[in-house]
């Protein structure tokens, strides 16, 4: 029996899909019925999908008429030989996509439009930098009633939407594993990502093995080991959880707030960690140039998953990410954690063989 190569999303995957696009993609008919493709910026507001166009043109002239909005994300390219050393039929292309289908409507409604616009500065420009697109602040008359008036909006309801995805679900459970270890050897920067989501798209996949861990420690009744998991890409979603984790810390508790804490997860390309019954668990991030230095930080396991051997299993999955194994130098600080560090490979800085010229460490502190 034939493999589906692809699998329905659920709703609130197809919209979370639509919501973050960058762009999303308009197709319809004109009245004389010539096809129209038009690449927008578009923004979720009220259970519809909605953006803005000048008062005359194509877009007008769809009003009424129906639509389908489309929009996609590349998860991987993967070469034939992944698959196949011989054959160039395997190659293919991994990816998600959000289809929804209904008709383009008009937006009159001053206040609604407002929303509509706030939605779209807020998404594109989330710094912010200006006064609210909001009907009942006191700037909005003088700033942007005549222009709110003078713009088009428009919307489709959200009611039709759905979303695939092609993420090798075609594949053995075999070819999958294996596929999972040349993503992970390659080391695109896309790749861990595309692992987490063939995972979780195939919960049939075994483990590779840059993925296993055996922990030392077994659940409350003392018979079954705890399921734990690695994850060699967490998502902005776990950056909350994360920061929970590491907020305690003696190296951030006096130091670094939330809100600095979770910008610099965001800001490192690597973001590891280990989840049990889909909880974080424990995590670690690096910066690197992937060349000459990788700097790993904020290594945490929660206090009630210590001695499992749950840290060291993070930061080797931390030390294999592609942008970490290529550099020359992997540097971190510790205050406590010296034998765990020495078992990996790392040495006091005082020991380090000496440059061929004299240079001492500097530091400027910002607020």
């Amino acid at each position: 029996m034939r493999r589906e190569r692809f699998f329905r999303m659920t709703r609130a995957e197809a919209l979370a899909l639509l919501e973050s696009a960058p762009v999303i993609h308009l197709a319809s008919t004109t009245p004389e019925g010539a096809p129209i493709l038009r690449t927008l910026h578009g923004v979720v507001v009220d259970d519809a999908l909605c953006f803005h166009a000048a008062p005359v043109g194509e877009k007008v002239e769809s009003l009424g008429r129906a639509v389908v909005i489309s929009c996609e994300e590349l998860v991987a390219s993967i070469p034939s030989y992944f698959v196949d050393p011989e054959r160039a039929c395997p190659a293919t292309t991994l990816y998600r996509s959000a289809q929804l289908h209904g008709t383009l409507e008009r937006v009159d409604a001053p206040p609604h439009k407002a929303r509509v616009l706030g939605a779209l500065m807020a998404k594109y420009q989330p710094e912010g930098g200006h006064l609210p697109l909001d009907v009942a602040h006191p700037s909005y008359d003088a700033l942007y009633e005549k222009q709110v008036a003078a713009l088009l909006i428009v919307q489709v309801r959200l009611a039709d939407l759905d979303g695939k995805a092609k993420l090798m679900q075609n594949r053995s459970p075999e070819e999958r594993c294996r596929v999972l270890e040349q993503l992970w050897a390659r080391g695109l920067d896309g790749d861990p990502r595309a692992i987490e989501l063939i995972r979780q798209a195939n919960p049939d996949t075994p483990t590779p093995p840059f993925l296993r861990f055996e922990p030392l420690f077994e659940n409350s009744n003392g018979r079954s080991k705890v399921p734990v998991t690695l994850h060699c890409a967490l998502d902005p979603g776990d950056v909350a959880a994360a920061v929970e984790l590491l907020a305690p810390e003696y190296w951030n508790i006096d130091t670094f707030g939330r809100e600095r804490i979770a910008g610099a997860i965001l800001g490192s390309p690597v973001f590891v960690g280990a989840r049990v019954d889909g909880r974080l668990v424990a995590c670690a991030r690096a910066i690197s140039d992937g060349h000459k230095y990788a700097w790993v930080y904020d290594v945490v396991v929660a206090p009630e998953w210590r001695g499992g051997g749950l840290g060291e299993a993070v930061m080797r999955l931390c030390l294999d990410h592609p942008r970490v194994r290529g550099a020359a130098r992997v540097l971190l600080q510790t205050r406590d954690a010296q034998p765990l560090y020495h078992k990996l490979g790392f040495i006091d800085a005082a020991d380090a063989p000496p440059r061929p010229y004299p240079s001492t460490s500097m530091l400027r502190i910002q607020r």
